[in-house]
C-alpha cells in the first residue's frame, strides 16, 4: 500500500492520514511528490494524475492498484478495512460526535486554512497576531476549533478528544501545527493541554521531523515570507 504526499511543511491535507496510519501502525511506502506549481504541466500535477483523477495529494493506493484520494475517504476506508482498530470511536454516539467535527474540519474553516497556511519550519508569531486582529473570519473560526475541543473533551475526559485517539485527532493534528507556527492564543486549559499532548504523538512528532529536514522553498505556500 502506497500513501502519496505533498511537502510535510507545507502539505496539511497529507499530514492527516499520514499520522493517522502512522499512530495506529498501518503499514505502508510514503511516495513524497514535492510541489513545484500547481497547473496542468507541473511536475507534482502530471506525477499524481497518473493514480488519481482529482490531481491532489494525498491519495492511497491499495496493492490491488486501487487508488482512493482525498483525506476523509482515505480515512474512511482505514476505518472499513480494519475495524478492530478503532479509528472511530466505538460508542455511536461519540462515534456520530466524531463524524460531525470532522466533516466540519473538512469542509469549513477557510478563513483559518487561508490566513494561516501551514508552515511547520516557520514561527511567525507576529503575523498570527497580526492576522486575528484583521481577519475576523479567522479569528472566529479559531475560537470554534477552540470550542469544539473544549466540549468534546468535557464529554470524554480526554485526553485525546474522544478518549483514546482517532481520526478526529488526525484531522485538527494540522490545526495544532497552525497554532504553533503562527503563536495562535488558546484562552482555555483544556484546550492547550490538548493541543500539546497532539504535538507530543509519536506520529506528529516523526512528521515534524522530517518536515524540518526539508529545504525546498515552495513561494505559492509562503505568503509572508521571501525564502526560508
Amino acid at each position: 500500500m502506497k500513501l502519496y504526499i505533498g511537502n510535510k511543511n507545507y502539505s496539511s491535507w497529507s499530514m492527516r492520514p499520514w499520522v493517522l496510519m502512522r499512530e495506529f501502525d498501518i503499514a505502508f511506502d510514503e511516495v513524497m511528490v514535492p510541489f513545484d506549481a500547481l497547473d496542468a504541466s507541473s511536475k507534482f500535477k502530471q506525477t499524481v494524475a497518473t493514480v488519481s483523477p482529482a490531481g491532489r495529494v494525498p491519495v492511497l493506493v491499495d496493492d490491488a492498484g486501487h487508488a482512493v484520494w482525498d483525506t476523509l475517504a482515505i480515512a474512511e476506508t482505514l476505518a472499513e478495512r480494519w475495524p478492530h482498530l478503532g479509528l472511530w470511536p466505538a460508542d455511536a454516539t461519540q462515534r456520530a460526535h466524531a463524524r460531525s467535527i470532522v466533516c466540519e474540519m473538512h469542509s469549513g474553516f477557510s478563513a483559518l486554512r487561508g490566513a494561516f497556511p501551514q508552515n511547520i519550519e516557520a514561527s511567525l508569531p507576529a503575523v498570527g497576531a497580526e492576522q486575528l486582529a484583521q481577519n475576523a473570519n479567522a479569528a472566529a473560526d479559531l475560537a470554534r476549533v477552540e470550542a469544539l475541543w473544549v466540549e468534546a473533551l468535557r464529554q470524554s475526559g480526554g485526553p485525546f478528544l474522544f478518549g483514546r485517539y482517532s481520526i478526529a485527532d488526525a484531522m485538527y493534528a494540522p490545526v495544532v501545527g497552525r497554532i504553533r507556527t503562527y503563536g495562535l492564543p488558546l484562552t482555555s486549559a483544556p484546550a492547550r493541554a490538548y493541543a500539546e499532548h497532539v504535538w507530543a504523538t509519536r506520529s506528529v512528532q516523526a512528521w515534524v521531523k522530517d518536515a524540518l529536514q526539508e529545504k525546498q522553498y515552495v513561494d505559492f505556500d509562503e505568503p509572508y515570507r521571501k525564502h526560508r
